[in-house]
């Protein structure tokens, strides 16, 4: 199975604070680096790293060409990936405390000019068996959604950042969908993550992961929930760990694992992410993560 991720590419500048800034408050920075990031990107490196077949589609401007560069040393396709020489690369401003907890303003840049043709066309690459990953930080997700489900393909769905668009959107085409307990509420109206499942299952039709931080994360297909419990670690930075997990998840899949090892080692993989700094950056590779499983 190849996975193609169509997703966002960012700059992240990740400045370290004793705590993160609330309203009217001015922080002083402890440090700053520079790091590959999007929630897209970040899903495709993991992909690559957990061993899977996947090309990434998207779009950055001339200030982001060494994303593509760092993307194809981790092992990702990178030739449906367009450079826009008129925008700039999105870009994320984060915020990361004492306790690994982060804040993130997040500027779309080039990923909201995503246009039909260029979506049109890496869907053509696409064939039987194959399966559409995206997220909600680049334009056009309904229409990314409708024609992989005329296509054919099978669609996860990680809607991040939340927002009505999704709950509007074509759900019901969605495979699998990938939440967390805020975004699962914001779909459904529901605070219990056991109470969430079988209305997401509802919404969609398909399979549901709520991820429930240092709770670990719950599965349902609509018959069977398994509950997969967190892995401690000693939190660095929590940034890119959502993403490894649906990357080593999705990857374990995709070679036919079943449901309760392919969460087992997203969550290994997850926990390992968060005891590292950055985002892409701190995403293990697959020997890294059987050795520590």
């Amino acid at each position: 199975m190849r996975i193609l991720n169509f997703g966002s590419l960012n700059i992240d500048y990740v400045h370290r604070v004793d705590h993160i800034a609330r309203p009217g408050e001015t922080v002083a920075g402890l440090s700053l680096e520079v790091f590959a990031g999007g929630k897209g990107a970040n899903q495709s490196v993991a992909l690559a790293r957990a061993g899977a077949q996947v090309s990434h589609a998207g779009k950055v401007g001339e200030d982001g060409r060494w994303l593509l560069e760092k993307l194809e040393r981790a092992g990702v396709d990178v030739s449906l990936i367009e450079v826009d020489p008129d925008v700039k690369t999105g870009h994320a401003v984060i915020q990361v405390d004492d306790a690994g907890e982060n804040a993130i303003l997040l500027h779309g840049g080039a990923n909201q000019k995503i246009d039909r043709k260029q979506i049109d066309r890496a869907l053509r690459s696409l064939g039987e068996g194959d399966l559409l990953l995206i997220q909600h930080e680049i334009n056009d997700g309904p229409y990314l959604i409708e024609t992989a489900a005329k296509q054919g393909l099978p669609v996860c769905l990680n809607p991040a950042p939340m927002s009505s668009a999704v709950r509007d959107g074509p759900l019901d085409k969605v495979s699998l969908l990938i939440v967390n307990e805020t975004e699962g509420e914001a779909l459904c109206d529901e605070t219990d993550p056991w109470e969430m499942l079988p209305r997401l299952v509802e919404m969609t039709g398909g399979e549901v992961i709520v991820t429930l931080g240092d709770q670990g994360a719950i599965y349902f297909s609509g018959e069977e929930a398994i509950h997969q419990p967190a892995i401690h670690a000693d939190v660095v930075d929590t940034t890119a760990a959502g993403d490894t997990f649906i990357g080593y998840y999705l990857a374990g899949r995709a070679s036919g694992e079943p449901v309760e090892r392919c969460l087992k080692t997203a969550t290994t993989a997850a926990s390992m992410c968060v005891a590292k700094a950055g985002a892409m950056d701190s995403i293990p590779n697959n020997l890294e993560v059987s050795q520590h499983g």
